[in-house]
């Protein structure tokens, strides 16, 4: 009883809702696919590991949860993608920083920062991050340590944001809170030229990634974020 009256007060306080990870006939019929569904890992791994995290996330308000010092480490989806739409809500807890990264590469010794761009999460008024980098390119939104997210409109800590990445041919968009907030193109001379002005200059995995196929993959910083309604439309 106590856990169906828990259930009620988060929906009433909008921290979970019943369309959470679900989606409709029309997303349905545009090819949309569900690759979280709010109650298992499945499709879900760890990064350069065989199976998901046996510490450190875990299932929370119908979401992943990266629970905070955890050890967990980063995840990834299974499957590799290539030219595709990935829409997901992220809320980060207070004073948190974590990461969306795409075209990842699995490299052995090495980080999947090393390879894959990442759509930075954060609490922009708590984390110090926010106030590196140049011109905003650490706070929320922003194709980290390149592109500051314009205009910057997350949501504070502890509130959903919902972003949406569609990548076609090496051309990636990044939409936040329903606004472009940022576009580039992997593998051209302006990319290169961009990473060599950046701490990514001197990790050729990066600089040198032609966004063919990689993974998709969620950060674990040590901090506590949450992920939900994470669905994929392939396109051609």
């Amino acid at each position: 009883m106590k856990n169906v009256m828990l259930l009620v007060l988060l929906f009433l306080a909008g921290s979970i809702s019943a369309q959470d990870n679900t989606l409709t006939k029309k997303e349905k019929k545009e090819g949309w696919k569900l690759v979280f569904d709010g109650k298992t890992t499945n499709g879900w791994r760890g990064y350069n590991k065989p199976a998901f995290p046996e510490k450190g996330w875990n299932i929370d308000q119908n979401s992943l949860h990266c629970q905070k010092k955890g050890g967990g480490g980063d995840i990834i989806l299974q499957e590799k993608l290539t030219n595709f739409e990935l829409a997901m809500d992220w809320k980060i807890g207070e004073g948190g920083n974590s990461g969306i990264f795409i075209y990842g590469r699995e490299l052995e010794g090495q980080p999947i920062y090393h390879s894959a761009p990442e759509i930075q999460v954060l609490d922009n008024d708590r984390h110090a991050d926010a106030k590196a980098g140049k011109d905003g390119n650490h706070k929320a939104g922003s194709l980290y340590d390149l592109i500051p997210a314009n205009p910057q409109n997350t949501k504070p800590a502890g509130e959903w944001n919902n972003v949406k990445i569609v990548a076609k041919d090496g051309k990636i968009d990044i939409w936040q809170n329903g606004a472009k907030v940022v576009e580039f193109t992997m593998g051209t001379e302006e990319w290169k030229k961009m990473c060599a002005d950046s701490k990514f200059k001197n990790w050729p995995e990066f600089v040198n990634n032609n966004a063919k196929d990689g993974f998709i993959g969620l950060q674990d910083h040590g901090d506590e974020v949450w992920f939900k309604n994470i669905k994929v439309k392939i396109l051609k």
